[in-house]
């Protein structure tokens, strides 16, 4: 089934919908919540969680490419679950290296106007990622989209994960100097 053929199973209110995403994006959500939790349990439940919140945004959204939208919809669960995961166990990590890294330049949501403000921030980094040469912005995302294992991304990259690492760094500065030049407060 297309995209589009999903999306109007969803804006019809056919249940199938959810039948027709799971098979065309399961494990496509699955790799991203794996990734994320590194458990299977907690994966699956971010999936079947994903399907819901598609259900309920889709009407009145209707999102340009369906992959994205239920991306970043299984992205923010898995991180909402490792957020309560690591409050409950305190526990270490890929991802709590992924944030580290990434926490001296993007500064951390908690209130109201910090959510306003993150809508910003994402276009902002958008902007910043079209700047970036295509092999450079394939890494940043691998690492900090997708959470990727910095041992996954040389392979996937033919490069050594000290190469990976200097890459990285240097996104990381430039991200942070264009985030200044956009007035964005750290």
């Amino acid at each position: 089934m297309t995209d589009d053929e999903i999306l109007d199973l969803y804006w019809g209110r056919d249940e199938t919908a959810i039948t027709e995403s799971d098979k065309q994006y399961g494990k496509y959500c699955y790799s991203i919540a794996y990734r994320i939790l590194s458990s299977h349990e907690d994966s699956e439940e971010c999936v079947n969680e994903t399907w819901l919140n598609a259900w309920h945004a889709i009407p009145p959204q209707r999102p340009g490419r369906l992959s994205l939208f239920l991306g970043r919809i299984i992205r923010n669960l898995s991180f909402d679950k490792f957020r309560a995961n690591r409050t409950a166990k305190r526990g270490g990590g890929e991802i709590v290296l992924i944030l580290d890294e990434l926490n001296e330049c993007v500064p951390s949501a908690n209130s109201t106007e910090q959510v306003i403000l993150n809508q910003e921030l994402g276009k902002t980094i958008n902007r910043f990622l079209h700047t970036l040469p295509e092999r450079e912005c394939s890494v940043f995302l691998a690492r900090y989209w997708y959470s990727y294992p910095l041992k996954a991304i040389s392979m996937q990259f033919s490069m050594t994960e000290n190469n990976v690492k200097a890459s990285l760094f240097r996104s990381r500065k430039k991200l942070k100097k264009h985030l200044e030049k956009e007035d964005i407060t750290l």
